[in-house]
């Protein structure tokens, strides 16, 4: 059940829904850096391991487990990174309840975001994090999201917590790392009744950057 996943746009980005045009792009945007950028996130450094990242996450798309975007530049119309849904379940709402049957997610996480060396510390990341919690909850009704980031990545931590994202815990050894070791993971979740609260400090972050 393949989720039908829009376009997302916004001041300073959009968000395509992600497809094998974006090879190229994508490719440039992940090489043309410092690699030591990535060192929290596994960033496919040539074009195979590219296609062989995409291959995996339009796979899941068309399992309807995930929705994954490239994030273009609204500038220049520059491939700047990408970023997507997964996880998603689909709970079993009893017959006579609105969202039985709606094909639509209940749950998710959003995860596998990462930018080019130029769009880091910009607007991108904010505006795409907005854009993608409105859909989530304003568009598809969802109840909770998700976001896990490495246990060593302080600077990821502060900015979940700083736009009202509440820690889960630890959770140990549950993906591979880029150095090719077991990864710990620092869990946190927003649920639909703090998404208000979310999107007013996501929106202040935005219209000062």
């Amino acid at each position: 059940m393949k989720i039908r996943s829009p376009l997302l746009r916004g001041k300073h980005v959009r968000l395509e829904p992600l497809e094998h045009r974006h090879l190229d792009g994508l490719t440039a945007a992940a090489t043309a850096g410092d690699p030591s950028l990535y060192q929290w996130t596994i960033v496919p450094q040539d074009r195979v391991a590219m296609q062989a990242y995409m291959d995996t996450a339009l796979g899941w798309h068309e399992a309807g487990t995930a929705a994954p975007y490239a994030t273009v530049r609204e500038a220049d119309g520059s491939v700047v990174g990408c970023t997507r849904f997964f996880d998603f379940a689909y709970w079993d709402w009893p017959r006579g309840h609105a969202r039985h049957g709606a094909g639509l997610p209940d749950v998710g996480e959003i995860g596998y975001t990462w930018l080019s060396h130029e769009a880091i510390r910009t607007a991108a990341n904010t505006e795409a994090k907005l854009m993608m919690l409105t859909q989530a909850f304003e568009g598809w009704g969802m109840l909770r999201i998700c976001l896990l980031t490495h246990a060593k990545n302080l600077r990821s931590q502060a900015a979940i917590q700083r736009i009202g994202g509440k820690f889960e815990g630890i959770i140990r050894a549950n993906k591979l790392a880029p150095d090719n070791m077991p990864r710990d993971s620092a869990r946190y979740s927003i649920i639909a009744a703090e998404w208000p609260e979310v999107k007013r400090r996501l929106q202040a972050y935005l219209d000062r950057a």
